[in-house]
């Protein structure tokens, strides 16, 4: 059965070691973060975009989200496996190791995070933000190709582009979110809002937090760019792998995520302005 699957790659991940062809995508929220790069495994047709730009170009608060959950969507893509840079924040979770967290606090500051508004109010559900069927899936491939991968907990994603103080990264290490199922794990910049857009226009998406470094709470190491570009370029290769390998028997779209949005939009049909409707049919299909 033909599939179309969008992968949204993270710093140092900007090109799925594929043949690709290159497709710029208009949107009415302006331009993604780089052009789609289109590649096809099996019966699997792959939507990638490169978060940060070809040439690592966008910083975290910059992002378009919207443009580019909205340019997947648009291209018929139904999952979304986000790929991202992450610090751990547990002594078990090794720099190299994947991360599915299951659970998400947003500590961003001036994003923008939702589709509606404008004359269109909708409220997504979102207590169970990442798509279980689908983080099973990824837990299965991810040891498949020999990695390491710890699944459930938190994902902090904060503001930056700044990294944590000594005093925020135990801070985070800390917190009680309710037992040890979703204690806080890794922290990033970029998982949010990616994840409450994505549920808005009905995507299972995931996240696949690939660690690179301790954040600063362990000991008197500080988080060191050049540590954490040496294990992006081992990660980098892990994650395309483990694209390549799930594009060969894709996961199907789940009816919780489709569902979660059944009831969300508050406003009627008919009061929705002109300029808002053509978008939101498109997220909402």
């Amino acid at each position: 059965m033909k599939s179309i699957l969008g992968v949204i790659g993270g710093s140092g991940l900007y090109q799925l070691g594929v043949p690709t062809e290159k497709i710029a995508v208009e949107t009415p929220f302006g331009k993604p973060s780089s052009d789609l790069h289109k590649a096809q495994i099996g019966d699997t047709t792959l939507y990638f975009i490169a978060r940060h730009g070809e040439g690592h170009t966008i910083s975290p608060p910059e992002l378009n989200n919207r443009a580019n959950i909205y340019a997947l969507k648009k291209m018929g893509a139904k999952v979304v496996l986000s790929i991202s840079a992450v610090g751990s924040l547990r002594e078990e979770i090794v720099p190299g190791d994947f991360v599915l967290p299951e659970q998400y606090l947003d500590l961003t500051k001036g994003r923008v995070s939702t589709f509606f508004g404008e004359g269109v109010a909708g409220h997504a559900h979102f207590a169970d933000p990442a798509c279980k069927p689908l983080g099973e899936r990824l837990a299965g491939v991810i040891k498949s190709i020999g990695v390491k991968v710890h699944v459930g907990g938190t994902y902090v994603c904060m503001e930056g582009p700044q990294f944590s103080t000594r005093a925020e990264s135990h801070w985070y290490r800390g917190w009680d979110l309710g037992g040890e199922k979703r204690r806080t794990v890794v922290i990033g910049m970029t998982a949010m809002p990616e994840a409450k857009l994505a549920r808005e226009a009905r995507l299972c998406y995931h996240t696949i937090a690939m660690a690179t470094d301790y954040d600063c709470w362990k000991g008197d190491a500080d988080v060191s760019v050049e540590a954490i570009i040496k294990v992006l370029k081992a990660n980098v290769g892990n994650s395309q792998k483990l694209i390549q390998a799930i594009a060969k028997d894709p996961p199907l779209p789940c009816g919780n995520c489709w569902h979660a949005m059944e009831h969300a939009v508050m406003t009627p049909k008919e009061l929705w302005p002109k300029h808002r409707a053509a978008a939101l049919e498109t997220i909402l299909e």
